[in-house]
């Protein structure tokens, strides 16, 4: 925990789920939401997370969250656990606040924002003991725990301190970057709607780009990384650095999921020097760009 400025509350509401929007659970979350602070500004980041992905979720929310305004509370709900012993949380971070799941969801937004400065575990006492249900549902925590909570932080009736006692919040499994003879490996962490595979490889961790070439792996394709889509042809396989600051594979105009036959969790290395050059062995038991299942634009 850090010593930081004191979240200050600007009456704004984000909501991030893997709900979908074809039932009514994110209209039960707004709905809930207004009943407490009917002023409140809702905002939907997305809500087609891939069920039950933390990792894609947290990605989500270090790409989008940041770019609101201190004082926005941003309620993420991806939350495989629901129903067991994890804790609700409300994590403060960079002067914004998060409500959902101490299940990992948050820790990529709050390293971004400079790292946790507070974190309380929700707790049906004190100024919450009139908010929060006496029996939540087991399985909708979203409505009945999230929702209430940072409706009352976002209109300012309820201070942090108040929300509970202090918590150690659970972190995501942390990327292990190996850095050798200029090899980085990582791995994708999510495909996207037009099917480019988001790494978790930070272009910081590329020593010298983008000056110095590099050569992104994935299976046994060898890929550029390059600046833009337009340096390839229509159709053609590349990597590129994210908007987020992070590579991806992309294949211009089409689908790096489909085209690559990549997914998730499939291990990806960048090594220094022009394509055909020396490649480094892949550990034991990796997996190589086997398993298929989207064309790039924004990412």
């Amino acid at each position: 925990m850090r010593d930081a400025p004191p979240f200050t509350p600007a009456g704004i509401v984000t909501l991030t789920t893997d709900f979908g929007t074809r039932d009514g659970y994110v209209g039960a979350m707004k709905g809930v939401l207004l009943r407490h602070a009917s002023g409140l500004a809702i905002h939907d980041l997305a809500h087609e997370v891939t069920p039950q992905d933390v990792e894609h979720g947290a990605a989500v929310l270090r790409s989008a969250c940041p770019c609101f305004p201190a004082g926005t509370v941003h309620v993420g709900v991806i939350d495989p656990g629901v129903g067991t012993g994890r804790a609700a949380v409300a994590i403060f971070a960079g002067g914004h606040a998060f409500v959902g799941p101490d299940n990992g969801l948050f820790a990529l937004v709050a390293a971004a924002l400079g790292g946790v400065d507070e974190a309380r575990r929700i707790d049906r006492t004190g100024a919450l003991a009139a908010v929060l249900p006496g029996v939540p549902s087991a399985t909708f925590h979203g409505r009945d725990v999230f929702a209430p909570t940072a409706a009352v932080l976002a209109s300012g009736h309820v201070a942090p301190a108040d929300v509970g006692p202090l918590h150690e919040p659970t972190d995501l499994a942390a990327a292990e970057f190996q850095n050798l003879e200029g090899v980085v490996r990582g791995r994708i962490t999510h495909v996207d709607r037009f099917g480019n595979a988001i790494t978790d490889i930070p272009a910081a961790r590329l020593v010298g780009c983008p000056a110095t070439p590099y050569v992104v792996s994935v299976g046994d394709r060898e890929l550029e990384l390059v600046r833009t889509y337009a340096e390839v042809d229509e159709g053609a396989p590349c990597a590129v650095v994210s908007s987020d600051g992070f590579v991806e594979i992309a294949v211009r105009d089409g689908s790096a999921a489909a085209t690559l036959g990549i997914r998730p969790y499939v291990e990806v290395r960048a090594r220094r020097g022009p394509r055909g050059g020396p490649r480094p062995s892949s550990p034991s038991g990796s997996t190589g760009a086997d398993r298929p299942s989207g064309r790039n634009r924004v990412t």
